[in-house]
């Protein structure tokens, strides 16, 4: 090691600490409070009293499902494979796009991916929320009845307080997680010394030989035993937020050492005698300390849940710009923060559906039915876009990368098939939410592609068009205008219909293309690029990553020299508004696809509002559109 790496080791170390403890409060939210419905759904699975053997094979096949899926697929692979620093299944089918692999089956999967990841987002609050409070009736059994009404305002409260942001209080989601951490691998340590010998479920021979020995028991308790990972794809989704080594230090530092400790806690639990039927969690501990221990779960589940609504928003702010969902209105909760965002609709669609799940299941158990099978998917397609990427970015033989996902495949394949059981036990409502999802994706990014190719059909080269108005003898009035258009080499269409419709155009001209590369940020200094195309006419393409969000005011104010003509107060914006309709040949879009983005369109958010464009100042104009 040289000095000047000995000189840095010192300054990294408690940086790379302090967003560990961060990390703690956002990514492992899901994963960590997954000890609440796992176990005992993976017994009641298997059947209640179970022998000794049983409960050594379920405890290793969580074991090795922990280190299999989140140690080696996610933590060790997939945060290799990054976007300029972000991970998540967009920001790798972006990564993929940008190098030119971006086919349709790539692109496919990662929307179906993400559009899963909204289905798991419904679930988690639901399950964490609901598991946690259950454990009341342990402490007071006569408070069944309040579980699911107080599950309802705990969770109505946390929908109800997004638009104000967590910044404040997100500040102590750290400790308060660390602290949870140490409670249940404290817990798990306790009922280890009840029966030590449940250590030997390290062995995978375990797992295997319960595996192979129950029929179609083992196959329904896979599906059971997923749970303990439900929350892996956070690992590589928030990557972007924290940084690879905080996240692995985290990892692998303290929630897998504490997750482990804790389910070979429950394990020996059981085999010390205790009774399965109950939640065997809540029987680690003693129960002079079961209200406070059940007041911090219900803290920890509600953090878990406030980051899958976090992360919601922020997957949802990808689609927007990168063209595959429509605008919907961003506010920015905190000024320090580029990550805390509020998307009403978002919020409110997860809210109805959140609730909803509580109130249509009743308890985690039936509820546990319904999760995983969204997940497994998901993490389905996460592996076989690595395996692209291993191709394509590490540029590894077809021999290499196929053995590795080759690996992952058979276990996501495994998983899936064991969660396709539930399906019909209420699996189906995270797939129909999300080919809802997917469909819309589809249906806005098509549009949107064919919306362009209509207005570029029309397109009047730049010369022509002032020729014309020189021919034409249409006077350069003072002023400046600046127009929004996508068209980057002709006449933008909203500058040919304001002076079809005004006879004038203003004596200095800036056209703007805002442009969402397959990266999430853009160095400012690159941000734009402006070429003179004509007397008093400048063509601006304003680049942005799919992490940011366009401000074009502020854009205006970084270009130098021409700063004062265009961003004064006397400037005019022009935008253009669409109204679609058919197009007369048999080529445009379907019908009800064509009235399905037609209807986006027209409650999606305004452009101006979109790009913050001052509105006493902006004119818009209309034009119809075949598609």
């Amino acid at each position: 090691m040289s000095l000047h790496q000995c000189s840095e080791t010192p300054a990294k170390s408690p940086r790379i600490a302090v967003l560990a403890g961060s990390a703690l409060g956002v990514v492992f939210g899901d994963i960590g409070t997954s000890p609440l419905y796992t176990f005992k759904t993976v017994l009641s699975l298997s059947g209640h009293d179970p022998t000794p053997s049983v409960v050594l094979g379920l405890l290793s096949l969580i074991i090795w499902t922990l280190i299999l899926v989140t140690s080696l697929k996610y933590a060790a692979f997939a945060m290799r494979i990054d976007n300029h620093g972000e991970g998540g299944i967009m920001a790798l089918m972006s990564l993929l796009v940008r190098k030119g692999k971006g086919g349709r089956w790539v692109i496919f999967a990662a929307l179906i991916g993400a559009a899963l990841i909204y289905g798991d987002g419904a679930i988690t609050p639901a399950i964490s929320v609901l598991s946690a409070l259950e454990g009341l009736t342990i402490v007071i059994p006569e408070s069944h009845p309040c579980i699911l009404p107080l599950t309802v305002v705990i969770l109505l409260v946390l929908f109800c307080i997004q638009p104000f942001g967590t910044a404040k209080i997100g500040k102590v989601f750290g400790p308060i997680m660390a602290l949870w951490f140490f409670v249940i691998a404290a817990l798990g340590i306790w009922g280890i010394i009840q029966y030590p010998a449940v250590l030997l479920a390290v062995n995978p021979w375990y797992g295997m030989t319960f595996l192979l020995s129950n029929g179609f028991v083992s196959f329904m308790v896979l599906g059971g035993v997923f749970l303990c990972v439900t929350g892996a794809e956070a690992l590589y989704a928030d990557m972007g937020h924290f940084g690879k080594k905080p996240i692995w230090f985290a990892w692998y530092g303290v929630v897998f050492p504490a997750l482990v400790l804790n389910y070979a806690g429950q394990s020996a639990l059981i085999l010390a005698g205790a009774d399965s039927k109950h939640n065997i969690f809540f029987l680690l501990c003693p129960p002079v300390l079961q209200v406070p221990l059940i007041l911090l779960a219900t803290l920890a589940t509600i953090i878990a849940s406030q980051a899958i609504i976090t992360g919601a928003f922020s997957m949802t702010r990808q689609a927007i710009l990168l063209g595959w969902l429509p605008r919907l209105r961003i506010k920015q909760t905190a000024a320090e923060s580029y990550g805390q965002i509020y998307i009403g609709v978002i919020n409110g669609l997860l809210m109805v559906v959140t609730i909803g799940l509580v109130i249509f299941f009743k308890s985690s158990d039936k509820l546990a039915a319904a999760y995983g099978i969204a997940v497994s998917l998901t993490m389905l397609m996460t592996s076989g876009l690595l395996f692209v990427a291993m191709r394509e970015v590490w540029r590894w033989s077809l021999l290499s990368s196929a053995l590795i996902a080759l690996v992952f495949l058979i276990i996501d394949t495994s998983f899936l098939v064991a969660n396709m059981i539930k399906v019909l036990e209420g699996g189906y409502i995270p797939l129909l939410l999300a080919a809802v999802i997917c469909t819309v994706m589809v249906i806005w990014n098509r549009g949107i592609k064919a919306v362009s190719r209509a207005v570029g059909e029309k397109g009047i080269g730049i010369d022509q068009f002032f020729a014309q108005l020189k021919a034409d003898d249409i006077p350069r009035v003072p002023g400046s205008a600046v127009f929004l258009t996508r068209t980057q080499h002709n006449t933008p269409p909203v500058m040919h219909w304001h002076v079809a419709r005004n006879r004038a155009l203003q004596r200095n001209v800036f056209s703007l293309t805002i442009d969402i590369l397959n990266v999430p940020y853009v160095d400012p200094r690159q941000r734009m690029v402006i070429t003179p195309r004509a007397p008093n006419y400048w063509h601006g393409v304003a680049q942005y990553g799919f992490m940011e969000h366009p401000n074009v005011p502020h854009l205006l104010q970084g270009m130098g020299e021409m700063k004062d003509l265009f961003a004064s107060d006397d400037v005019t914006y022009y935008v253009g508004h669409e109204t679609i309709v058919a197009r007369e040949s048999a080529t445009g879009m379907a019908s009800w696809q064509r009235s399905a983005f037609a209807f986006m369109q027209r409650n999606c958010t305004h452009v101006i509002n979109h790009y913050h464009l001052p509105s006493d100042r902006v004119v818009e104009i209309s034009r119809r559109v075949a598609i």
